[in-house]
């Protein structure tokens, strides 16, 4: 079983199980053992799970860690562990005393449902007051569970994770900052575009003129760009229904229309096809791309012609992949966690695109 599968299926066992867990040791038999499991490392071999690990800070005696997991006899991650139903904000500065005497880079503060990752950014050797990461095991994306790949046995390095933490911890932040101003923005924030509208001094009369309108022109923004994107989807769609519709003279007449041939284009399909499609825009009138479904993948192909295929999409399996033609005609294959990845490969489509033809660049718009 795949990795994510394990951890979606583990998911849905807290699910359905949750409601019939009473204590916080049942938590960790039921929750958080089956999940460290996951993560590869055999909670049975002491070597590598210490349950119940000694963290004695100076004079104070029998303080105790619920699981200290190791690498190559080194402590490289600490895991205190709650009952379900509690709250984790109130335990945030138990993990911190812990942390302070582990020689780990690492620490999870979990209740078997939710889990936050910790480290030391703002300050070496002190674990940060604000978790780096979090997720809700029961509501796992492909996203989320490639990033918690990185703590598995086999793939934990602690320089690519520390690297990684610094990105998630800010774009979090600054995800929580947009959220908050969209929804209650502040005087800083209204005084920014104020000043840039208004002409003269921007008074405490401007400020209450402006702040709902504000708020006001950032929801009907969203909206509208959630309208045009679900616009041009469906416009795209037609387009690509249309032309897939086209048969040859002979075909029209000996073959019947096939009203059900198992193959469905689905919207994770869908939207890889527009990310493809805004990479060779650089390149190419977009209306030369087209796409044709099949079973096992969707071909992206230049000029509705088979051909001049530029790529594959391989989605409808729980390992999901990218292929293309190289420049020596071998066909490249790539296992990508999440559709952003296929922007990571952006260069190798434009060229497979390019090897059919010579393009006029299309003048910026």
């Amino acid at each position: 079983m795949d990795f994510i599968d394990v951890i979606k299926a583990l998911g849905e066992k807290v699910s359905r199980m949750k409601d019939t867990i009473q204590t916080e040791e049942a938590t960790k038999n039921a929750f958080v053992m089956p999940f460290i499991a996951a993560l590869g490392y055999d909670v049975f071999n002491p070597l590598e799970v210490i349950p119940e690990f000694v963290a004695d800070l100076g004079i104070k005696k029998g303080e105790k860690v619920d699981y200290c997991i190791q690498k190559d006899g080194q402590p490289i991650i600490i895991v205190e562990c709650k009952h379900w139903k509690e709250e984790l904000n109130v335990h945030n500065s138990q993990l911190h005393r812990y942390f302070h005497v582990c020689s780990t880079r690492f620490g999870i503060l979990t209740n078997g449902i939710i889990y936050r990752f910790y480290t030391d950014l703002e300050e070496a050797n002190k674990m940060d007051n604000r978790p780096f990461w979090e997720f809700n095991i029961t509501d796992m994306n492909e996203a989320a569970v490639h990033e918690l790949k990185k703590y598995q046995k086999n793939a934990f390095d602690v320089d690519q994770i520390v690297n990684a933490a610094t990105e998630l911890k800010y774009t979090r932040e600054i995800k929580k900052i947009v959220g908050a101003e969209f929804s209650n923005p502040t005087e800083g924030f209204v005084r920014y575009f104020a000043k840039q509208i208004h002409t003269g001094m921007v008074t405490s009369k401007v400020m209450e003129q402006f702040t709902p309108m504000v708020k006001k022109s950032l929801q009907q923004y969203v909206s509208e760009l959630i309208s045009d994107r679900l616009k041009s989807a469906l416009s795209n769609e037609a387009n690509s229904t249309k032309v897939e519709s086209k048969e040859e003279p002979s075909q029209q007449v000996n073959t019947p229309p096939v009203k059900d041939n198992g193959v469905e284009f689905t919207d994770l399909e869908r939207e890889g096809f527009f990310i493809i499609k805004s990479i060779l825009r650089t390149k190419v009138d977009v209306n030369r791309i087209y796409y044709r479904d099949t079973q096992r993948y969707l071909n992206i192909l230049l000029d509705d012609n088979i051909r001049k295929t530029i790529c594959r999409l391989h989605l409808n399996a729980s390992k999901k992949y990218l292929t293309w033609t190289d420049e020596a005609g071998k066909e490249a294959k790539v296992e990508i966690w999440s559709l952003d990845n296929i922007y990571d490969y952006s260069e190798q489509l434009i060229n497979s695109m390019l090897r059919f033809e010579k393009v006029v660049e299309p003048q910026a718009i």
